[in-house]
């Protein structure tokens, strides 16, 4: 068997993780999933990967394409426990259009690959999609993961935030409350809003970057 850096460090990530109790692993739904999940990449402040997926429409969309205007990058799985808590509660549908409204572009980027879990084409994308209000600007399919270990996303959900000129300016959880439970949304630092925030009022992002939460990313 060759040897794979990237599935070595998740190893490693999975092997630095702290004890998860039975009901949180269960959420979890993969041994990779906790809130020490480890390292993204790029960090704030560098430049983002460009990139070219097509859509749920067949339609190719390129990073590179929206320089010039703020873009936010959702990794996503629908049938993932923390995306489900974000979707279920509206949260994540009231920060697309918020975001939207404000001028920024949003992409959810999916990369499990075909026959794992969160995997949708066609129709049946387009069902999930209505059923859960999803208003991103384009859902884009990585089916073969090349852009998600680019950016080195190892959870869903897992979030960029990259400025008109094309850097990072944060990197990782949506938000401070590592869990899968609803109630716990009203008293969370959302990282994504606040970043949009201070970055589109031309202030320094207090809090660029920190370790994503949810499940692994289910990589083919």
């Amino acid at each position: 068997m060759r040897f794979n850096p990237f599935h070595a460090a998740v190893a490693a990530a999975m092997i630095s993780a702290p004890f998860l109790s039975p009901p949180a692993f269960a959420a979890s739904q993969a041994p990779a999933t906790s809130a020490a999940a480890g390292v993204i990449a790029p960090r704030p402040g560098a430049s983002a990967p460009d990139f070219t997926l097509p859509d749920a429409a067949g339609k190719n969309h390129s990073l590179s394409q929206y320089r010039g205007k703020w873009v936010v990058l959702e990794w996503v799985n629908y049938d993932c426990p923390f995306v489900k808590k974000h979707y279920g509660s509206g949260n994540m549908q009231k920060l697309q259009k918020a975001s939207r409204d404000k001028g920024a572009v949003w992409l959810s980027i999916n990369s499990s690959a075909p026959g794992k879990q969160g995997h949708f084409e066609g129709a049946e994308l387009a069902k999930r999609m209505a059923e859960g209000k999803a208003q991103p600007d384009a859902y884009l399919l990585d089916p073969d993961g090349k852009v998600g270990m680019e950016y080195k996303a190892k959870t869903t959900p897992t979030m960029f935030v990259i400025n008109p000129e094309g850097k990072v300016v944060y990197a990782g959880a949506i938000d401070d409350k590592a869990s899968t439970d609803q109630e716990d949304i009203a008293t969370a630092k959302n990282y994504v809003q606040a970043a949009l925030d201070a970055g589109m009022a031309g202030k320094t992002v207090e809090t660029a970057s920190t370790q994503s939460y949810g499940c692994g990313v289910k990589y083919k």
